[in-house]
């Protein structure tokens, strides 16, 4: 028996040893203790890997052949929205923005903001800020006229329309004052001036203000003498449109809304992965051709090729199949995120229902001068700065674009401040790491 105890003493004694081995300072450079790292893949996302690809056309295209030239280039590997951003998703950041504003401008009750700690040891000097408890807004919506949320009516009169731009007397929210502020790194700007002296971090802070409704009499001013009075009214408020991809909204909104995502993500998420996933952002060109062509080599589409139409003649996107023809694709407009197959990657709509905004700008002779590692042209178009330098590259084509548009290598683009009923956007975020099947 004596000598069962002397071998757990032993083993114990050889236990605690390696773990002071691994764990001790003794003078040993053993590299700065880091959170656990654990890959995920985000809600609602796929997984894209990395691997390089022929970016460009996969037919000769007389009209095209001098901007368009194909490249061999490698994309990193990332995170892509499986659909595009819908209305339910997109009127999340509206319903923030409206409720943030109407507590910290109108109803002023500290029962909405997170309550300061008291008590040894709790640092609650936050510079005089106060921060949203969120948790509380949830269980106590402010629009809510029930119980003690009543008192808030009155408040939020200021928030409607007034005066003559009422109609019937209607307590509606006049979406004009719903503007999102935001700051972002211009990693580029600064990485130009690295060696400028007189510049300062400040001078690379993108500060903006983004109006975040989207612009619904897209739905009349897109098209001249069509009746689409009901999308006007219809398509963003209703509910039988929730699961629709979202259009009316700029680049700039777009932007802003993957900005907010981030905010939104890092405020929620476990705060033991809380630095272990990267900003959101909209796609690059390169990125949103690569994941469209879901793996595959030299095809037209995100579902191969080359026809538009499966086997059972059936039409495998929403698009203009013919001369006012939008209805045999199975959507007269738009169709909901999830239709039709996804391509390879489990990507859905890739090609039609709404072309989608990306992060890249557009320049004819992109091709020629972008890097072949995760290639893409970017430019931080001022106010001031001419109407060429504003245009943004839209991939994938629309639920009112002829099938050339839907190909997997045709790029067009769009004016950053400009909205249409027929583009809207999904987000990308990047994979930290070589691999998320590498374990080390």
């Amino acid at each position: 028996m004596k000598q069962v105890y002397f071998l757990i003493v032993v083993l114990a004694g050889s236990v605690l040893s390696s773990c002071g081995r691994g764990g001790g300072d003794r003078g040993e450079v053993v590299g700065v203790p880091a959170r656990s790292f654990r890959a995920e893949v985000p809600y609602g996302m796929v997984y894209i890997p990395g691997g390089s690809f022929l970016m460009g056309q996969t037919d000769q295209d007389v009209t095209f052949a001098q901007i368009a030239q194909t490249k061999q280039v490698t994309v990193s590997p990332f995170f892509m929205d499986q659909t595009e951003t819908s209305n339910s998703q997109y009127k999340m950041f509206v319903n923030w923005v409206r409720d943030s504003i109407a507590i910290t401008s109108y109803i002023n009750d500290n029962k909405y903001y997170i309550q300061p700690r008291t008590g040894a040891g709790n640092n609650n000097n936050n510079g005089g800020k106060k921060f949203i408890n969120w948790d509380y807004v949830k269980k106590n919506p402010i629009w809510s006229s029930k119980g003690g949320q009543a008192s808030n009516a009155q408040k939020l009169q200021g928030m409607y329309y007034q005066g003559d731009d009422r109609v019937f007397d209607r307590n509606e929210v006049d979406v004009r004052l719903l503007k999102y502020n935001y700051a972002l790194f211009t990693l580029r700007e600064a990485a130009d001036h690295h060696n400028d002296k007189t510049k300062h971090r400040s001078d690379f802070i993108l500060r903006d203000t983004v109006p975040v409704y989207p612009d619904t009499l897209v739905w009349l001013s897109d098209f001249s003498y069509a009746a689409n009075e009901p999308m006007v009214e219809s398509y963003f408020s209703h509910p039988a449109f929730r699961n629709y991809p979202v259009v009316g909204v700029t680049w700039r909104q777009a932007r802003a809304y993957a900005t907010w995502r981030s905010r939104y993500n890092d405020a929620y998420k476990d705060k033991r992965h809380l630095a272990h996933r990267a900003p959101y952002s909209l796609p690059t060109e390169a990125e949103f051709e690569y994941a469209a062509r879901g793996g595959r080599i030299g095809t037209d589409y995100p579902w191969g090729g080359p026809y538009i139409k499966n086997a059972k003649g059936c039409l495998l996107a929403n698009f203009k199949p013919g001369r006012g023809n939008y209805t045999d694709d199975g959507g007269a407009y738009t169709v909901p995120v999830r239709s039709y197959f996804p391509n390879d990657y489990g990507l859905y709509n890739m090609a039609g229902n709404v072309a989608e905004w990306t992060l890249s700008a557009f320049d004819e002779s992109a091709s020629t001068f972008v890097h072949d590692l995760a290639p893409t042209f970017n430019y931080e178009a001022k106010s001031t700065d001419p109407e060429v330098l504003k245009r943004k590259v839209v991939r994938g084509g629309s639920w009112k674009d002829i099938g050339y548009f839907l190909q997997n290598s045709t790029r067009s683009y769009e004016y950053q401040d400009t909205a249409k009923s027929y583009i809207g956007f999904r987000c990308v975020t990047h994979y930290l790491g070589r691999d998320i099947t590498d374990k080390r």
